[in-house]
């Protein structure tokens, strides 16, 4: 799991006035004679050490923690449908790796006319493409599909060709007889610009293969 590197920031106001108000109430019965200069201090560093702990609340809410990224269950690996003509086989080699790197991407599937033509990144034992519910919505609408975390989502089953614990799956249109498959190691991580990068790199490829053939 990915630990979140502001946790302990954000926990130091309430830390602090956890401390100043533990000390300015053992300040105040460890004193046997309250002066009134004494007595206004105290106000004052009730107000402070209020303020701290509230500070502390809103940075809770403010700034939550971003979500854990998932060892990808699987095993690494780069296949490529033999028969392809290589500059299809570049282009295919290209995006991948562009996604893999630049994406919270773990894993690529890239189904066009019936076949897998690409699989990268982490690989589950099933290499079949079986179309279920979710992908028949994005061949018949033309739209991409994102599960934003997989847990929630009840169709994520019919993704038995990605590793069984991917956090987030983006199902991007190949023009009209494809569709590229992404999954994620980080539940809600893909961006509104991952999201528009990951189509233009979809409409790049889906030329490339209709001029193929």
């Amino acid at each position: 799991m990915k630990s979140d590197p502001n946790r302990i920031l954000r926990l130091l106001p309430i830390a602090a006035g956890s401390i100043a108000g533990t000390l300015l109430m053992l300040n105040r019965v460890l004193t046997p004679i309250l002066t009134d200069s004494q007595a206004r201090s105290d106000a004052v560093g009730v107000i402070l050490t209020a303020v701290l702990i509230l500070t502390g609340l809103l940075w809770q809410q403010v700034q939550p923690r971003q979500p854990d990224s998932t060892i990808l269950e699987g095993t690494s690996g780069f296949e490529l449908l033999p028969t392809l003509p290589d500059p299809v086989k570049t282009e295919l080699a290209w995006a991948s790796h562009l996604l893999l790197t630049n994406t919270v991407t773990r894993s690529i599937v890239v189904y066009y006319q019936g076949q897998v033509l690409l699989r990268r990144g982490i690989l589950a034992p099933k290499a079949e493409v079986t179309p279920g519910a979710i992908l028949d919505r994005v061949f018949a609408k033309h739209q991409p599909i994102y599960l934003v975390d997989t847990k929630v989502y009840p169709g994520r089953f019919e993704f038995d060709y990605l590793p069984a614990n991917t956090q987030g799956i983006i199902c991007q249109p190949l023009g009209t007889q494809g569709v590229m498959i992404l999954g994620a190691d980080t539940p809600r991580s893909y961006t509104k610009q991952d999201e528009a990068w990951i189509a233009g790199i979809a409409d790049k490829l889906a030329n490339s293969l209709e001029l193929e053939g």
